[in-house]
């Protein structure tokens, strides 16, 4: 299995995020990807690969320009309004929610960067775009590994991707790896991907991107959005939309959801991945859902992320495992690799 790891990544360190009222230190942290791939290397699981340089229109392929072109600049920006700004993150402040106009897009940076956000816990930082970006380079370079022959691919990569839109950033994440990545694979000549999600956190951003598309099937086994975040999207009644329609579940579970529920919800959306005949999978690779994670609320447990790879082996689909969440850091290196050893075992 070919790993791609994101040597950027750490640039991307954010100092604090806006959660409940109070500014905290983030929970999204670099070390997050340092003890999934010392974990690897101890196992001496998967070979460590590079990826290329991402081109712009391959972004474009799924990112709007404007977006892109603010991600990429927003930092130096940012520091232009204040020089002491260098020395704190960027959060935003305002929003146009409803009856505001989105299709102007605002000389003010804060005002811009309130149009293309939907939360203030993803701070933006000075080396966010690199990261970001790279990261987007690594899920891409395995989706091209699939298209060659290989069985799977992990792109080890943060920040995460799957809570970022077409336009928009929030819940830590700024480009969509997984979404790039499924495009990739369509590009790159296959009919029918799908995505399974099985962060803890409903992937709204990568059902808004494929929502009304039929050639990608996104499913998601996740937190329940009565009550957990995003909230406002992730609910069993989002089925698609227009030629869509019929290609997006959402499978949302209670809080203390332990193995046997979520193992019979993940097969409910395995069930359905093959009847769309899909031919490649991307895995949104959240480990949010471990029982010990202290923003999340499922009870896995490390064990059970073996029998997770095990049952997404038994789908016989080349698989792109793209990383996510997973933020009760000390674990998430061994429950990460246990899903790939897991899968590695069972083919």
């Amino acid at each position: 299995m070919h790993v791609f790891f994101n040597q950027h990544h750490a640039l991307h360190h954010g100092r604090h995020e806006m959660f409940r009222g109070e500014l905290v230190p983030c929970f999204e942290v670099p070390a997050r990807a340092d003890f999934v791939l010392e974990e690897l290397q101890r196992r001496n699981l998967g070979a460590l690969a590079q990826a290329p340089d991402i081109a712009l229109a391959t972004l474009e392929r799924v990112h709007a320009p404007r977006y892109l072109q603010f991600l990429s600049t927003a930092w130096d920006e940012w520091v232009a309004l204040d020089p002491k700004n260098a020395q704190r993150d960027a959060l935003p402040s305002y929003w146009p929610i409803r009856t505001f106009r989105s299709d102007v897009l605002p000389a003010s940076f804060p005002a811009r960067m309130g149009l293309f956000s939907f939360d203030a816990g993803s701070p933006i930082t000075a080396g966010t775009w690199t990261a970001a970006r790279q990261g987007a380079a690594c899920a891409v370079a395995g989706a091209q590994r699939l298209l060659q022959g290989d069985r799977a691919a992990f792109a080890l990569t943060r920040p995460p991707g799957h809570h970022a839109g077409a336009d928009f950033f929030g819940g830590y994440c700024f480009l969509n790896n997984a979404a790039l990545a499924a495009q990739a694979l369509r590009d790159g000549g296959l009919a029918r991907v799908a995505i399974l999600d099985v962060d803890y956190h409903h992937g709204n951003g990568t059902q808004a991107i494929f929502y009304e598309r039929p050639d990608v099937f996104f499913a998601s086994v996740h937190g329940d959005p009565h009550t957990e975040y995003p909230y406002y999207l992730g609910y069993a009644d989002e089925r698609g939309a227009g030629a869509g329609a019929g290609f997006n579940l959402n499978l949302p579970l209670p809080r203390g959801t332990g193995w046997p529920r979520w193992r019979e919800a993940l097969g409910q959306a395995l069930q359905a991945i093959t009847g769309f005949g899909a031919q490649a999978l991307v895995v949104s690779l959240g480990l949010d859902t471990f029982e010990a994670d202290p923003i999340s609320g499922f009870a896995l447990r490390s064990d059970d992320y073996l029998r997770m790879g095990e049952a997404l082996a038994a789908a016989g689909l080349p698989t792109l495992f793209v990383f996510e969440g997973g933020y009760a850091v000390a674990e998430v290196g061994v429950n990460a690799v246990n899903v790939l050893q897991g899968f590695a075992q069972a083919g």
